[in-house]
């Protein structure tokens, strides 16, 4: 899978952009601010729909603009060619268009045209509550699953009516209903999280092996109350605790993923360095599961390439990415030397283009 050509109308500080890409090593470089990442997001937002940070929609229109317009053709590894176009308009909302024919949910989309981000952001991760690692793991997972994806929308649907059922005075056989709803949707998510995170574990740890050039050992490990019981079980026995605290206190919207090296919590003890590397790691971990199950090579956007990253392990990166294995990639730094110089050291072939003010330097 790869991006052929994107056109980018009114969306962040890009006003009005074409641009054509090559198979292999995009870049882009251009200081802080200059539009570099927001190309980035808004191929995000042609394979998914939204943006890769926790924006809204609204947020992603140029100032004073009224809507914005991202429009892009991929090739498939089988060379078809397909058109999505996402449009915001703030007062007609989000559409999506994927050759010439709108979603009816935009659900729907996801998974068609894959891809991985590996940002700064993803910090988060290691250092952020649960939430981040849970939401992590659901946009990962909804691209290879739609049932998983359909259980998820069901289950926090049922969740939000629960909780607002415990603000009022709910009856045991309301309760029992939303109970029932829950648990089905519940045991479809955990078991695929289970699941995936058991197959990422060794994929996570060769890839770390092959970037830290290091002795350590890492983890992944998935927490969740099912383990225990079944959600009808642990809703019931927390029935009196959700009527105190008025919203639903138990279910799989707690659980979280613990990432360790050497047995203690890479949070408190592995290095930024050691953080990165396992982030990095972890987002491989995810294309090499995309790839096998989607028959297709997802594109992987490399945002702010040496974030905490020294060169000798961003060099490793790109060694490893300029394979057969992976496809396209787009890479963004604001130091057009320093990436020249570790592709070069790398051997890689790439094609370069200088951002300023949200446009192409010509």
């Amino acid at each position: 899978m790869r991006l052929e050509k994107i056109s980018i109308v009114n969306f962040k500080n890009i006003a009005d952009e074409q641009i054509a890409l090559a198979r292999g090593i995009n870049c882009f470089v251009g200081d802080n601010g200059a539009g570099k990442t927001n190309i980035l997001d808004a191929v995000h937002y042609l394979s998914l729909a939204r943006s890769m940070h926790t924006l809204s929609d609204a947020q992603s229109v140029s100032h004073s603009a009224e809507g914005f317009v991202v429009d892009g053709t991929f090739v498939r590894d089988d060379d078809r060619r397909e058109q999505v176009v996402c449009g915001y308009a703030r007062r007609g909302g989000k559409t999506l268009k994927r050759n010439g024919k709108e979603y009816d949910k935009l659900s729907d989309h996801v998974g068609h045209f894959p891809i991985v981000v590996v940002s700064p952001a993803d910090t988060a991760l290691i250092s952020d509550s649960a939430e981040e690692r849970r939401r992590y793991i659901n946009r990962f997972i909804s691209q290879i699953d739609r049932p998983y994806l359909a259980a998820l929308i069901r289950y926090n649907a049922a969740l939000q009516e629960r909780n607002k059922l415990l603000k009022t005075s709910p009856t045991e056989e309301m309760l029992l209903i939303y109970d029932a709803m829950l648990a089905a949707a519940a045991d479809t998510i955990y078991k695929r999280r289970k699941e995936v995170i058991e197959r990422m574990l060794p994929l996570v740890e060769h890839y770390y092996a092959l970037l830290a050039e290091e002795r350590e050992t890492i983890s992944m490990e998935y927490r969740s109350e099912l383990q225990e019981a079944t959600l009808m079980e642990i809703l019931l026995a927390c029935r009196q605790k959700d009527f105190v605290n008025e919203h639903t206190t138990a279910g799989i919207h707690r659980d979280d993923i613990l990432f360790a090296i050497s047995g203690y919590p890479l949070r408190k003890y592995g290095s930024q360095g050691q953080q990165k590397s396992f982030l990095i790691a972890l987002k491989l971990a995810e294309y090499t599961l995309l790839a096998e199950h989607t028959g297709e090579k997802p594109i992987l956007l490399l945002d702010d390439l040496f974030d905490k990253l020294d060169m000798r392990r961003v060099a490793q990166l790109l060694k490893l990415v300029d394979g057969d294995t992976f496809g396209q990639i787009l890479i963004t730094d604001c130091n057009k030397h320093r990436l020249e110089h570790t592709l070069s050291e790398a051997k890689a072939e790439y094609m370069l283009l200088n951002i300023s003010n949200g446009a192409l330097e010509r």
